[in-house]
């Protein structure tokens, strides 16, 4: 025994020696390298990586959000990272070809990237999702009753056995999954006749606080089961009649014709008022299921500066009567006017007018310039389709901000292009502000400024302009792009 005491310092100096990167255990993001990774990997069931360059500036940005991060999973999840210009050998493996690169990792075994928000905050609830089995395993009606009665909704599969080989897969795509959705799996049969299951399938209870009269509560899948079959099992019923649309889940429910009514919604204080105006939201959804358009309810606090921005609300003075508005894939809005009655049949006339097509679309938009006769024409949302769509002439539109100092820089170049091709009665230089406007479908505006080429006949296919920004690239770009010889002003010469 003292023996072994003695010895021990000689072996975590030589573990120290052998593995450099463990010194750095102390620290709550890990140091991992080429020599240690997979010894250090494999003792952390839950791991998130991030790959990364010193000189990388978006490395720079994220490292004191992972920092963060990290010191607030301390004990739950372990954050890791590998310099990739030190560490070759592991980058490579891993097929980092971008920094940074972030990847989850369980006992050692790379499990997929990790395609959650980059904030401190944001990779704290992300990751905290990933810790636990993909799948619980529920032995006992008890456990199951504990898993379902959750904020959230539950898949449940439920199985002849352990060594099921329907098992296997819904275990795979609780894995793909999890980030998403609440997993769960039985391997008695008898807990699964309750809910009309008689052979394996998969239960979907939806969230007890949105239980309601227009659906039932369990959804019963037993069709053959793939990951794919499951994935669109649950996009089909997960959501229910009427979900409740969070910032979380918003995009997911986005990717459809969407109607949300927004009020002062609280499910944890209030679920019996979450609910009153619900259920006459539902009423209205039942009348119109398989038309198209989903309906949605939404705790209005959470979208104050959307409804407000992006719909022309104020908020200020609704008082408890919902906000209800239609936002279509496409990116096509439209607000209800009329007061909501407690009836619903002001929203059912609302419902009426969209389906009949008699809806005006909300657009942001500041007014029409009286008078725009600066060689940079000025482009708003209401004169966007008479300008930039304008058959007859090519349109070079720069989407700014006011406040973009890139956008600042890049002006008095701007401006020179437009005075060198002002004389040209088949082109238009343009711009136009994105804070004060909405941006038309079929132009990408994620930063500024953000150029486009609209030519002439290919209008529903705009050119993104990726060139330099001197005066001499935009003329390149022209001449080549345009859909006539161009001509400058002062000059009569077609170039």
């Amino acid at each position: 025994m003292a023996a072994a005491v003695r010895l021990l310092p000689a072996v975590t100096l030589a573990l120290l020696y052998c593995f450099p990167a463990a010194m750095s255990s102390r620290r709550d993001v890990l140091e991992l390298g080429d020599a240690d990774f997979d010894y250090l990997a494999t003792e952390h069931e839950t791991m998130l990586v991030k790959f990364y360059a010193p000189w990388c500036g978006h490395c720079k940005k994220l490292a004191p959000e992972f920092e963060k991060a990290a010191t607030r999973l301390k004990g739950t999840v372990q954050l890791a990272k590998v310099d990739c210009t030190a560490h070759l050998e592991t980058c490579g493996r891993f097929g980092v070809s971008g920094y940074p690169t972030l990847k989850i990792f369980r006992t050692g075994r790379d499990s997929g990237p990790y395609d959650g928000p980059r904030t401190a905050d944001g990779i704290y609830h992300y990751m905290k999702k990933q810790t636990g089995p993909d799948s619980v395993h529920l032995k006992t009606e008890e456990n199951l009753q504990t898993f379902i009665n959750h904020y959230d909704a539950s898949i449940v599969g439920v199985f002849s056995g352990a060594d099921s080989a329907h098992l296997l897969e819904f275990l795979k795509a609780a894995g793909l999954l999890r980030e998403q959705f609440r997993f769960a799996h039985i391997t008695d049969l008898k807990l699964g006749a309750e809910y009309g299951l008689d052979s394996e399938g998969v239960l979907l209870f939806r969230p007890p606080r949105l239980a309601n009269k227009f659906e039932e509560s369990v959804v019963v899948f037993t069709d053959y089961l793939t990951i794919g079959s499951l994935r669109r099992f649950i996009r089909d019923h997960i959501y229910g009649l009427c979900p409740h649309m969070t910032l979380e889940n918003r995009d997911r429910l986005r990717v459809r014709d969407l109607l949300t009514a927004y009020y002062d919604l609280d499910y944890q204080h209030n679920p019996r008022g979450s609910n009153y105006w619900r259920n006459r939201v539902m009423k209205a959804a039942s009348k119109y299921t398989g038309r198209g358009l989903t309906f949605s309810v939404a705790n209005k606090k959470d979208f104050l500066s959307e409804l407000e921005d992006d719909f022309g609300l104020d908020t200020s003075d609704g008082g408890e009567l919902p906000f209800v508005t239609i936002r279509t894939k496409l990116g096509h809005k439209y607000t209800m006017r009329e007061e909501f009655t407690r009836d619903g049949q002001s929203l059912e006339r609302f419902l009426d007018d969209y389906f009949a097509r008699q809806l005006k679309r909300y657009i942001k938009s500041e007014p029409i310039p009286e008078r725009n006769t600066a060689a940079v024409k000025v482009v708003v949302a209401e004169s966007f389709d008479d300008i930039v769509n304008d058959p007859e002439r090519d349109v070079l539109i720069q989407f700014y901000s006011p406040s973009c100092p890139h956008c600042k820089k890049l002006e008095p170049v701007y401006r020179e292009l437009a005075d060198t091709l002002n004389s040209d009665p088949n082109i238009v230089i343009a711009k136009m502000n994105v804070v004060d406007n909405d941006v038309p479908l079929g132009y990408d505006v994620q930063g500024y400024p953000t150029i486009y080429f609209a030519p002439v006949g290919k209008k529903d296919e705009p050119i993104r302009y990726e060139g330099g920004r001197e005066l001499k690239d935009f003329l390149k770009f022209l001449k080549h792009e345009a859909s006539h010889s161009l001509v400058f002003s002062g000059s009569k010469d077609e170039l």
